[in-house]
């Protein structure tokens, strides 16, 4: 298992979710029916499957590995570039799932909130996921050893197969499916 492109393939996951998380604000400036439920099934997803699971591959593993072996330039990149961008996700979540719950107690206002906290979370990660494929990942492959990319790769592996056990990838795959079918 090559950890570095199996982190490629669990971004499109997210960026198909993020396709969903856009249609789902769209609903709401268009005035349409939403149930808002579903946004706290989607802030699962995210908390989840793109946060624990993904970005807590690449904190752990790969970007620990990066700033030990590479130095400072992959020491800046890492914790002024890509873990401020995750803590930037996870606040917009959490702002997101605040203004979730004060519209379901008739705060109606708090939809304005829902579209920026979510829209902005999209812009977010689309940028994100790009500078990940296209920079970090490739400054890892061309700069990490290869033992090192070895032991990455069986430690990925053995995080897959933990997930894999917990059914996480088919519940969350499944997912995407049935919010694509809803709102796409």
């Amino acid at each position: 298992m090559d950890c570095i492109d199996l982190m490629i393939d669990e971004h499109k996951n997210i960026k198909r979710m993020l396709k969903v998380i856009r249609a789902y604000c769209y609903k709401i400036l268009k005035g349409e029916k939403v149930k808002y439920e579903d946004l706290f099934t989607i802030i699962d997803f995210v908390r989840n499957y793109s946060d624990a699971h993904h970005h807590g591959k690449e904190e752990k593993l790969l970007f620990d590995r990066m700033e030990k072996e590479m130095g400072p330039a992959a020491q800046k990149l890492i914790r002024h570039g890509m873990l401020v961008e995750h803590d930037l996700g996870r606040l917009h979540m959490q702002e997101l799932e605040a203004a979730v719950k004060r519209v379901m107690e008739g705060d109606d206002e708090s939809r304005l909130d829902i579209i920026a906290n979510a829209v902005s979370y999209t812009h977010l990660l689309y940028r994100h996921i790009e500078k990940e494929d296209g920079v970090v990942y490739k400054f890892a492959r061309n700069n990490l050893t290869k033992e090192t990319m070895e032991i990455l790769n069986q430690k990925c592996e053995k995080a897959e197969k933990e997930a894999l056990e917990q059914h996480l990838q088919e519940k969350y795959l499944k997912l995407i499916e049935e919010f694509e079918k809803k709102v796409l």
